[in-house]
């Protein structure tokens, strides 16, 4: 019988709140930030185009498992558009598509924003990661076909106008949920203005629950591991960049488990939950023991059962 091979890498779990630079594409990110910390697994939440910079969770060991709740947050966007071109990309990246001499006002601009808010409508760009026909979007355009992409509801919950730098561009802000595309919207406030728009500069200042404040660049933990060439004070010095598994589960509600009862929800059996405070109903919920993430599960009649479990290191 074939054994199994030991994992490569430290067993090391929690989050990297990046601040990506632009022209490094996410998952060249998530590889860096793998390395450098010698993770057995990473991955991201959320993918940043390579042209954009800013927040991009990036989860190690453990924490993948909580992945998809900060997939479902909030992301709040900066974004430059420049007016007055098209462009097959929606962004600086692909060749321009068309063109106008028109600037709108400041005016114009603002009496358009409460139709790109709440509940809309919205068709990605042409290059995006939809998949048609099984086939990605992005690899369909750009063997020069015009690939058709349905309409499909997103939310917006604002939109602001920040900044007007010159009547060639103006500076937006964006909350949304996910599946927004920044890209989209652009481009759409163009054709509604009639001058056509393309994305300049687009940064990610937030993804819920995480907030700019957490934000390290790969400088500074690149600057921590050359600081030292012992590996165990490398990783000593790197380590406080890491937040905790479960700083992606704000907003959840959290049962605290005595130790007996931990030791139950990690052989995946339910516990009944004490506490005056404690919850008795709750579709998701997270349980801690000592302050360390156990468990992700259901409270139901008072009773919490695991769906997902933690390790105890």
């Amino acid at each position: 019988m074939a054994r199994r091979g030991k994992k490569k890498g430290r067993p090391v779990s929690g989050w990297i709140v990046l601040d990506k630079p632009a022209g490094m594409g996410s998952t060249d990110a998530v590889a860096k930030v793998k390395w450098l910390f010698k993770a057995q697994k990473a991955g991201h939440a959320g993918t940043l185009d390579p042209l954009a910079s800013g927040m991009l969770p990036i989860a190690m060991g453990e924490a993948t498992k909580t992945v998809p709740y900060v997939m479902e947050g909030a992301k709040v966007y900066r974004f430059t558009v420049a007016w007055g071109e098209e462009r097959t990309t929606d962004d600086l990246e692909g060749p321009v598509a068309k063109t106008s001499d028109l600037r709108p006002s400041e005016a114009e601009i603002r009496a358009l924003l409460p139709n790109y808010t709440g509940l809309i409508m919205q068709t990605p760009p042409q290059f995006s990661a939809i998949k048609v026909g099984g086939e990605r979007a992005y690899d369909l355009a750009r063997e020069g076909g015009t690939v058709e992409i349905a309409a499909r509801e997103v939310e917006v919950g604002r939109l602001d106008l920040v900044a007007l730098p010159d009547e060639n561009s103006a500076l937006f802000e964006i909350e949304c949920g996910k599946g927004t595309y920044v890209r989209s919207i652009a481009r759409d406030l163009g054709r509604d203005l009639g001058c056509y728009g393309h994305i300049a500069e687009l940064r990610r200042v937030e993804v819920y629950p995480f907030e700019p404040s957490h934000m390290v660049e790969l400088a500074a933990i690149e600057a921590a591991a050359e600081a030292v060439e012992n590996e165990e004070e490398r990783f000593a010095a790197m380590d406080p960049f890491i937040m905790d598994t479960a700083a992606a589960l704000d907003g959840l509600p959290e049962v605290a488990l005595s130790d007996d009862a931990a030791t139950r929800i990690r052989l995946g059996n339910p516990v009944i939950i004490r506490g005056r405070d404690a919850p008795v109903e709750a579709a998701e919920a997270w349980a801690s023991s000592r302050g360390r993430l156990v468990a992700l599960g259901t409270v139901e009649a008072g009773m919490f059962k695991p769906k997902r479990v933690f390790g105890s290191a």
